[in-house]
């Protein structure tokens, strides 16, 4: 469904108070005007010294962020807002000390803020699998290492890599950390990722003959001068995420990994739409259930 295209700047008139956010949020969780989600009742009375609707059905009180990305937030959602349009716009990411600087919000709020946002884009993605002409391959991301580089390299995350080849260009991608690359984790990704039965180009890996199970399986040896011509813009997508990794947050490691992952995977599925991602995000996050982190 196409969302509206906006600048910051309109963006911040639009949002620039909380009853401007708060209006929002009551659009998108009653398109059709209020439906008590306890008993039905479609009429409430507003109770401006708590900014709840009581249900005047079986008077039970609700709150626009209840059940979103926002629930029981204690921040402005003027701040939460503006963190949406920057995460969503800023190719390059944000990262959590910028954002404090931003928005003036302490490091850990920042940092809190962005994990429950980068969640939401990868339940976004979760929804949908790729099809067709499907290109995967696995790699080694995170922070910079001496010593050994590729399968085996001390200090690398494994990270599975899909994407849909359109001819002459790349359609959807998906990309999961895993710890470590067998049929096991193959499978896995493929079944969560992938329709069955598509036709998936890879190198010659073993530990990616599994796909066989659940795919039409294309695998050929291939020189290292070569891969690119082979398996053309699933290596790109390698190449851009590291670039992204690298630029914004000089590598990461770790448990955080596939957060940057879910970000990165969101906006390069999105980029024919690049204006409409804000707004995107912002419905995605008005109807997201509360992300629970820790």
């Amino acid at each position: 469904m196409k969302k509206e295209e906006m600048s910051f700047f309109d963006w911040q008139a639009r949002f620039d108070t909380e009853e401007a956010c708060k209006d929002y949020l009551y659009k998108e969780k009653w398109p059709n005007g209020f439906q008590c989600p306890q008993c039905g009742h479609n009429h409430a009375h507003f109770l401006p010294s708590r900014g709840l609707y009581q249900c005047s059905g079986c008077h039970k009180q609700h709150s626009v962020t209840a059940e979103t990305v926002f629930h029981s937030t204690k921040l402005p959602l003027t701040k939460w807002f503006w963190a949406i349009y920057w995460i969503s716009s800023d190719k390059g990411g944000i990262s959590a000390l910028r954002l404090m600087k931003l928005i003036g919000v302490s490091w850990p709020t920042a940092r809190l803020m962005l994990t429950k946002l980068r969640e939401t884009m990868g339940h976004r993605d979760s929804v949908y699998r790729l099809t067709e002409h499907i290109e995967l391959d696995d790699a080694f991301v995170g922070g910079k290492q001496k010593g050994q580089r590729g399968r085996g390299a001390t200090g690398k995350k494994p990270i599975i890599v899909a994407c849909e080849s359109q001819g002459n260009r790349a359609g959807y991608i998906a990309i999961e950390a895993v710890d470590r690359i067998n049929h096991e984790t193959v499978d896995q990704f493929s079944k969560r990722k992938l329709m069955p039965e598509q036709s998936v180009y890879t190198d010659a890996f073993r530990g990616l003959t599994s796909l066989a199970n659940t795919q039409a399986h294309i695998s050929r040896v291939t020189p290292a001068e070569k891969v690119d011509e082979w398996l053309p813009w699933v290596h790109i997508a390698i190449s851009n995420l590291k670039r992204f990794l690298l630029g914004t947050f000089h590598g990461v490691q770790g448990k955080y990994l596939q957060e940057y992952i879910n970000e990165f995977c969101y906006r390069f599925n999105r980029r024919r739409w690049e204006p409409e991602i804000p707004a995107r995000l912002l419905a995605a996050c008005a109807t997201h259930l509360p992300v629970k982190t820790g």
